[in-house]
């Protein structure tokens, strides 16, 4: 097939990008770079050194022979991204392109205007674009499991049946996001869905968890190919935080309780659902959501894990419970549904404490790149920053 993977620069989008390639499809990478200049905003960097596009690419043609094209597009511009769309009338569009963290969007009102309208926007165009240029290719779009929220009941993916005054139908499943980026991931989802209904577009809705691990088998073939490792308090993910953490002697932050349950998965299985949807692709006018983890852990249970796989390296690490920045419920119920994407044939890779030692192993090896003052919470969810003492 010919792939273009929208985003295909960043964390998820860049060893997905190899990993089609290596499966034997075109592959396009289209990117804005923005996550790169992000970085340079908020004074942060990924705790693995990473190679400019072009030496990225220049890489996989050395270690694959194949070539992925490369691509500058900002989403926003809509008449680029037709351009793209019309040059090379792809079979699927992967779509990662989005800014993707909950702290960032809370940070203050240009952030969180700015992630909206970057978001929802970007795929608006996508979806318009689409239709009236391919509309018989499937677009497989990035969600997040977090637009459910945390209800107290268990999560279906995407619908649910409801019966009401005697009467039954099937509807969208509540959305009770926790961010204006999460926000922003509700509105894409019901555009989607709407455009999927009115345009006829094949259209599937991939609601992630939260990803841990940072290596692929394509990432590793040469050290330009190294895929992010952000640990930082508004781009890591709690389980890189705590693995940054260990090696560094801090200890284990804990935002409250640490009774927040999520679902996790490895960046391997994200690359294969991905490779799973576009494989079993939805039909004309369908939108369907496959919710994309393969286990739940609450935080505090990271923690303890994270503490075991230390030890075990010789490094002695404590826990601290600190003030919870987030507004969220630290103590509630948290039970949902993952079963389309096993049923597909997803063979899931588990958090087992030897994989938290590889992320700590990967910490040790890149320690003098660690940055501490960049793991303490500097956004909080109840007021909005004036400015981040880092820009």
């Amino acid at each position: 097939m010919t792939i273009i993977v929208f985003g295909g620069d960043g964390f998820c989008g860049w060893p997905t990008s190899l990993h089609l390639s290596n499966d034997g499809h075109d592959v396009v990478i289209a990117d804005n770079l923005s996550r790169r200049r992000w970085d340079v905003e908020l004074g942060v960097a990924s705790l693995t050194p990473i190679a400019t596009v072009e030496e990225r690419l220049a890489a996989w043609e050395g270690v694959s022979g194949r070539c992925i094209e490369f691509a500058e597009v900002d989403m926003l511009d809509a008449d680029s991204v037709a351009e793209l769309i019309d040059r090379h009338r792809p079979d699927a569009v992967v779509h990662y392109a989005e800014q993707s963290s909950a702290p960032y969007s809370m940070i203050d009102r240009e952030h969180a205007v700015f992630t909206q309208t970057n978001n929802v926007v970007g795929t608006l165009n996508l979806l318009f674009v689409l239709a009236e240029v391919a509309p018989t290719c499937h677009l497989v779009k990035l969600g997040t499991i977090g637009e459910y929220g945390t209800p107290n009941i268990d999560i279906e993916e995407g619908f649910i049946e409801v019966e009401h005054n005697g009467r039954r139908d099937v509807l969208p499943f509540p959305k009770q996001p926790g961010s204006f980026y999460h926000l922003s991931k509700v509105h894409d989802s019901h555009n989607l869905a709407f455009g999927a209904r009115v345009y006829n577009l094949p259209v599937t809705d991939l609601n992630q968890g939260v990803v841990y691990g940072n290596a692929t088998r394509e990432t590793a073939l040469d050290p330009r190919l190294v895929n992010r490792f952000d640990y930082d308090a508004i781009f890591g993910t709690v389980l890189n935080r705590f693995c940054v953490e260990a090696v560094a002697g801090h200890a284990l932050t804990v935002y409250g309780n640490g009774g927040q349950t999520r679902g996790f998965i490895n960046i391997r299985d994200t690359i294969r659902c991905v490779q799973l949807a576009i494989d079993h692709p939805a039909e004309q006018g369908d939108f369907r959501v496959f919710n994309q983890f393969t286990e739940q852990h609450s935080v505090i249970g990271l923690a303890r894990l994270v503490q075991r796989a230390a030890a075990s390296l010789g490094l002695e690490t404590r826990i601290e419970h600190v003030d919870n920045p987030r507004v969220e419920a630290e103590t509630h119920y948290y039970r949902a549904s993952n079963e389309s994407l096993l049923a597909l044939g997803l063979e899931p890779h588990r958090l087992t404490e030897t994989e938290i030692r590889s992320l700590l192993c990967s910490a040790l090896e890149w320690r003098d790149r660690i940055a501490p003052d960049t793991l303490v919470p500097r956004v909080t969810w109840r007021r909005p920053a004036q400015r981040l003492a880092a820009t």
